[in-house]
């Protein structure tokens, strides 16, 4: 078998420069394949509530649906690191959060992923303490989608790009291990990068990450919704899903996708 994917291997690779790549998954079948394929970090998002549930926002899943999902993922993926998405008002305070966060560690995840900023260094300083890792998400956060005004991209003045790196390196000394970065600039995505020690995983933020996250049903253009910009349809360019995720793997590693037609300025 292939060395199992961990933290300590996603930081090597950071620092050698080598791409990291990262697919949603919910069932066991399709997170089999991922982890077959070489998927590097796998994520049970709350995006289910959107490409599962038919919801119009991932506001109404629940720490329950997310473990549902975890275990079958987790139970397929010999390789790929798995990490689960902590769902909207489940980390309100520290210990809300411990609680859940214990649900979807047991469920199979070995890492919990939550939205916001320095708002979050006690809880994350907390997690860390009680053996849970953690993956940081600031830009566009989707729980935060009616703070927003709507699915909009972040970080485009001075100011609040300048307060997003702040944000970035106050959850790195708070003791997060991974960041992911959504829907920012792709200048400020590199920016961030380099700021901080911990791998970055971009969706909707440019070629200048770490690595990249797509949702799979974007990816295979068969989300209910829409096709977001950020997204590539490679099932329409292969024919096959095994082809699919191989070539999203590969572009990913060469720095192909995301391209400037699927980034922000």
């Amino acid at each position: 078998m292939t060395k199992k994917v961990t933290t300590s291997v996603l930081l090597d690779m950071k620092q050698q420069g080598q791409k990291i790549t990262s697919l949603t998954a919910y069932d066991a079948s399709f997170a089999k394949l991922f982890d077959e394929q070489g998927v590097d970090v796998i994520l049970i998002g709350d995006s289910l509530g959107m490409v599962l549930q038919g919801k119009d926002d991932t506001l109404s899943v629940t720490t329950e649906d997310i473990a549902y999902h975890t275990r079958a993922v987790s139970a397929a993926c010999q390789r790929s690191f798995v990490v689960a998405d902590m769902p909207f008002m489940s980390y309100s305070t520290p210990e809300v959060t411990y609680e859940n966060a214990a649900k979807l560690m047991q469920a199979g995840a070995s890492m919990v992923k939550i939205e916001g900023g320095d708002w979050l260094v006690d809880t994350i300083k907390g997690l860390n303490q009680r053996g849970v890792p953690v993956c940081g998400h600031l830009g566009l956060t989707p729980q935060s989608v009616h703070v927003f005004g709507g699915f909009k991209v972040q970080g485009r003045d001075d100011l609040q790009a300048e307060q997003m790196v702040e944000q970035a390196q106050a959850l790195e000394a708070a003791g997060i291990q991974l960041l992911v970065l959504e829907c920012v600039p792709t200048s400020l995505a590199e920016k961030i990068s380099h700021a901080v020690k911990v791998p970055v995983i971009g969706i909707g933020a440019g070629v200048k990450t770490d690595g990249q996250v797509l949702v799979m049903h974007d990816m295979f253009g068969i989300s209910a919704n829409y096709m977001p910009k950020f997204s590539k349809n490679y099932l329409q360019e292969t024919g096959d899903i095994r082809k699919a995720v191989a070539q999203f793997i590969e572009e990913v590693k060469t720095g192909a996708f995301p391209s400037e037609a699927h980034s922000f300025n």
